[in-house]
């Protein structure tokens, strides 16, 4: 196991003696809490989605988790909710996958830039959808997250919208 200590040491030999080493630079607690609370929420995305490891959302989410979703509607709490949401996804969409495409952490949040690709069993038809999530991270569990994804882009890939045309312009 590699401590603290250990990780300064390296990182003088690396960088020089004259240049302070992020560890020691902004204090070894805290970046251990930061990079602790990235590897909880990427569990939730690699173990609960990808692998539909549902029970690992038990040990990852409070119970109070509060899901703050643009489909999602109503006051219920916790990790039962937001099993339910994940298999109400992937139970719509088979093969659904996400891919973590950037994630920054500072102090109790992680932000987490995803793509989510997938096929509709129904149609064969694929999706593939961008989004956002903003995770709070308290005492080793997340606490809320605010999603944000586009809901309309998924609604045009499935057909249910049409896409928007430009408007002719209107005559006085």
């Amino acid at each position: 196991m590699i401590t603290q200590g250990m990780f300064s040491v390296f990182a003088r030999r690396v960088a020089g003696p004259d240049v302070p080493s992020r560890a020691t630079a902004s204090g070894g607690e805290e970046s251990q809490v930061l990079l602790n609370n990235k590897a909880i929420v990427r569990r939730l995305y690699e173990e609960v989605w990808n692998k539909r490891r549902l029970e690992v959302a038990d040990e990852l989410i409070s119970p109070s988790h509060a899901l703050n979703d643009p489909i999602a509607s109503g006051s219920e709490t916790g990790p039962e909710l937001y099993k339910r949401r994940v298999v109400e996804f992937t139970t719509s969409f088979s093969d659904l996958h996400f891919t973590i495409e950037d994630m920054i952490s500072e102090k109790a949040k992680v932000v987490v830039s995803w793509i989510i690709s997938g096929t509709l069993p129904a149609t064969g038809s694929k999706i593939l959808l961008e989004g956002i999530t903003i995770h709070h991270i308290t005492n080793g569990k997340i606490l809320d997250s605010h999603v944000r994804w586009d809901v309309l882009g998924l609604l045009r890939q499935l057909g249910d919208i049409s896409p928007l045309r430009p408007m002719a312009a209107s005559v006085s």
